[in-house]
């Protein structure tokens, strides 16, 4: 990378240079990947990878590379790790042709607690979980589960609130409901459907309210009972489902 940027002290690429990439692209870097073959390329070098030859290297040991290991170290205990099951078990079958004793050898999970004394080694029964921890940039402090998905779901569908102004002696909405939109509709090309909102908002309030007095009371009820309203009403309109914050005041 270095190299690509013009940033080593000491290689330089010139024209006519050859680059060799020879290991395969992880998932999820292709595009980083790419964009340094076309800082190579526009430096003139010419650039050979896997999928033009066959010219692949692995950066993991072979099974000779692997039995040796074993025999250099002659472990008691063999823990396999790095890798997918069927890795992991083949690994164990290696040590077990090298001698190592089937019940000295465990296979392990994420999260699974591996117990191991003077005498043996055993999985235990108990677990632990395991997954992607998310830390805020602001404090670098984990991320609740709930956050996590609030913001997934903001950033797949927007946001829409939807703000009421009740009056409570004549249980009806005050004016038209106001309604805005975040990166859910861009609201001057769909009067419409924001028309459609508004009177949608003040017709379930002013029945709701009418069959049920204690609606008005609790406003948490209230704006559950909107959100899955509107939440479906825009779910059919435009086939998307934003995050629905309705906002009720009183006078």
């Amino acid at each position: 990378m270095r190299i690509a940027n013009k940033e080593h002290r000491y290689f330089k690429i010139k024209e006519g240079d050859s680059v060799i990439f020879s290991s395969s692209i992880v998932p999820g870097n292709e595009r980083s990947v790419q964009n340094l073959k076309d800082s190579l390329y526009r430096q003139g070098a010419k650039v050979f990878h896997y999928k033009m030859m066959d010219i692949h290297a692995s950066g993991h040991a072979y099974e000779e590379d692997l039995k040796l290991m074993i025999n250099l170290v002659k472990p008691k205990f063999f823990l396999p790790i790095h890798g997918q099951y069927f890795m992991l078990k083949a690994h164990a079958e290696i040590a077990q042709s090298l001698d190592v004793p089937k019940e000295n050898i465990v296979i392990a999970s994420n999260g699974s607690i591996v117990e191991v004394n003077e005498n043996k080694i055993e999985l235990s029964s108990s677990h632990v979980s395991t997954g992607f921890t998310m830390i805020s940039n602001n404090n670098s402090t984990e991320l609740n589960e709930v956050v996590i998905k609030d913001r997934q779901m903001m950033a797949e569908n927007g946001i829409m609130i939807v703000i009421a102004l009740i009056d409570t002696k004549t249980f009806k909405v005050v004016d038209a409901p106001d309604v805005i939109s975040r990166g859910f509709i861009y609201m001057k090309e769909s009067k419409e459907l924001v028309k459609e909102i508004k009177n949608k908002t003040r017709f379930l309030i002013e029945r709701k309210i009418a069959k049920d007095k204690s609606f008005l009371q609790d406003s948490t009820n209230l704006k559950n009972y909107l959100k899955d309203q509107i939440g479906e009403l825009l779910s059919k309109e435009t086939s998307g489902r934003p995050i629905v914050i309705p906002v009720i005041k009183k006078i």
